[in-house]
């Protein structure tokens, strides 16, 4: 029984190393959080692209608004974990302190949802691809990855389906929508947007003079 269920572990082990290693070359064939945008929605919109074809403005938008020192961490921003525990304690509205680099582990690997045993994994995960896959490969499967609107994954997609053009071909302004509905894509429409939203927006706008791709 000990040697049937040390195998398990074996064959498991390996299994998430080949499909690490795997991940730095291609884009996942499909994630969790797309298979519940497709049960919910009915319909899978997403379209991958590589780094290149993304373009400067949607890169540094995103950026800007979810994680700025994303090329300067190491996967984890202890500052702002340390800020969103703050803010939490305070008993407002929760807030994430989730970086690019932990949000692409849980995107492409796990599973929507709060505990402290998926942030556990998250973390693992997070570790080794920024070991293994380096800033731009995670960037970039990350913008192919992420939800952005019912049934739409990626900017790619996103781009196509709020303004009818290649994320490449992005204004900057554009861009700081797109990045804008992040991290309720299904709460938040760049076509009707809130008040909140151009806030957000115009705040975006502006963060992006201080994001450098490196």
């Amino acid at each position: 029984m000990w040697k049937k269920i040390k195998k398990l572990i074996f064959i498991l082990i390996l299994a998430n190393i080949l499909f690490i290693v795997w991940g730095k070359f291609f884009n996942p064939p499909i994630t969790l959080t797309q298979i519940g945008g497709l049960l919910e929605y009915g319909k899978l919109k997403r379209d991958y692209i590589s780094y290149d074809e993304m373009g400067t403005h949607v890169k540094k938008a995103v950026i800007a608004s979810e994680d700025q020192a994303f090329f300067s961490h190491n996967g984890f921003d202890y500052k702002a974990i340390e800020k969103a525990m703050k803010h939490n304690e305070q008993g407002k509205k929760l807030r994430g302190g989730s970086t690019i680099s932990q949000q692409t582990a849980k995107n492409i690997f796990l599973w929507q949802g709060r505990s402290w045993i998926r942030k556990g994994i998250e973390a693992f995960y997070t570790f080794i691809i920024e070991l293994v896959w380096g800033k731009d490969v995670i960037l970039e499967r990350y913008l192919n990855s992420i939800e952005m609107g019912r049934g739409v994954f990626g900017v790619e997609a996103a781009s196509e389906y709020y303004f009818n053009k290649n994320a490449k071909n992005l204004t900057k302004s554009e861009a700081a929508w797109i990045a804008a509905i992040l991290p309720n894509p299904k709460k938040y429409d760049p076509k009707n947007p809130s008040s909140y939203l151009k806030r957000k927006h115009s705040w975006i706008m502006r963060q992006m003079n201080n994001v450098n791709l490196k």
